[in-house]
């Protein structure tokens, strides 16, 4: 005050001091801004660190479907997030999946159509949705050209697999059986072999299986009228045995949590990225790799956990299950909910 009175009322300070003040607000709030951020990586690290390192055997088939999601999880560290290290093991098919779960030497699994028979009857438990499936096909050689052609042919399946259940649907919707065809029951790999090589008349299959038949052997297409949305639906998805499922809930989670994310990144038109990575573990061609994104409706993590919680995941499964029992694959109806894991789907999108 004196100090002013001396100056004879200088107006220096009363311009400077507004000055000083928003400065020093500015400083303020980029303080609280850089704090704010600063606590959330402390958050993210903590909350990684409260997690318990864990190593999972993961199956999977060679091929975009089953991979996509996971192999996005990954590469965008998500499963690192979750405290979760990976060591996937490729198969060729659902049941030998189920099969080495039930060893032991797999903890989780991916499954394709064909072997959601067996968790119905209670050999596995689902524990998230991967996507709804449209690879699956019947290729008919250069004596079949729809699906009343199949009659008397030789046709290539693999029992058990999502190539056993298109094939029915393909000749139920023709007014036919198995015993009004030739089956040949044969492993993924036979199936490409035999129809290059012309030893079929046609084949049931799944992809990448049905994209090289297409593109390496002459004359073959697809059967006509090969739409079933509206009696059936293919699904994917994520599986262990009921015992782990008991005493691994936890442990589930955090991969469905990681499972999610690496979902809502990949469908979000991250189509080039994931397929590298799926490549990468492969170790395929990243292009061919690439062919293999429309084989799919690719749904994220949000859109799982939201159907889980509203009904429509649950429908998918009991609309699978009627097709299982109208087919004869599964004796009698089972509650959905006795072998899909829905409050964990839930859980793991909130």
């Amino acid at each position: 005050l004196s100090v002013t009175a001396c100056s004879g009322g200088s107006s220096a300070p009363e311009t400077k001091a507004p000055e000083s003040a928003e400065a020093s607000k500015a400083e303020e709030t980029s303080k609280a801004e850089t704090e704010k951020e600063t606590k959330a990586e402390e958050e993210k690290t903590e909350a990684a660190a409260e997690a318990e390192p864990i190593t999972l055997n993961i199956a999977y088939m060679p091929n975009y479907g089953s991979l996509w999601s996971v192999a996005a999880a990954q590469a965008q560290g998500f499963m690192e997030e979750e405290g979760i290290k990976l060591n996937l093991v490729s198969f060729a098919d659902g049941p030998t999946i189920i099969a080495a779960m039930e060893s032991g030497s797999i903890d989780i699994g991916y499954i394709g159509q064909g072997a959601h028979k067996l968790c119905v009857n209670g050999q596995a438990k689902i524990f998230a949705l991967s996507h709804i499936s449209n690879g699956d096909a019947v290729i008919g050689g250069p004596s079949v050209k729809t699906m009343e052609d199949l009659k008397g042919k030789k046709v290539a399946y693999s029992s058990g697999t999502s190539s056993e259940d298109i094939l029915n649907n393909t000749l139920t919707k023709a007014g036919m059986t198995m015993s009004d065809i030739q089956a040949v029951d044969m492993d993924a790999s036979g199936i490409v072999t035999a129809m290059i090589s012309g030893g079929v008349d046609a084949c049931a299959t799944w992809s990448p299986n049905s994209l090289k038949i297409l593109e390496d052997t002459n004359n073959t297409k697809l059967c006509d009228n090969m739409t079933f949305k509206d009696t059936t639906v293919s699904l994917a998805s994520w599986i262990v045995t009921p015992k782990y499922a008991e005493e691994n809930q936890d442990t589930i989670l955090r991969f469905t949590k990681a499972l999610f994310k690496g979902m809502d990144y990949a469908a979000d038109d991250h189509y080039e990225e994931t397929a590298k990575a799926v490549a990468d573990i492969t170790k395929t061609d990243e292009a061919s790799v690439f062919d293999q994104r429309g084989d799919a409706d690719w749904l994220t993590g949000k859109e799982v956990s939201e159907g889980a919680a509203d009904g429509t995941v649950e429908n998918y499964y009991k609309i699978q299950q009627e097709n299982f029992i109208a087919g004869g694959q599964v004796e009698k109806e089972v509650p959905v909910a006795d072998y899909v894991m829905l409050d964990n789907m839930i859980e793991a999108g909130k």
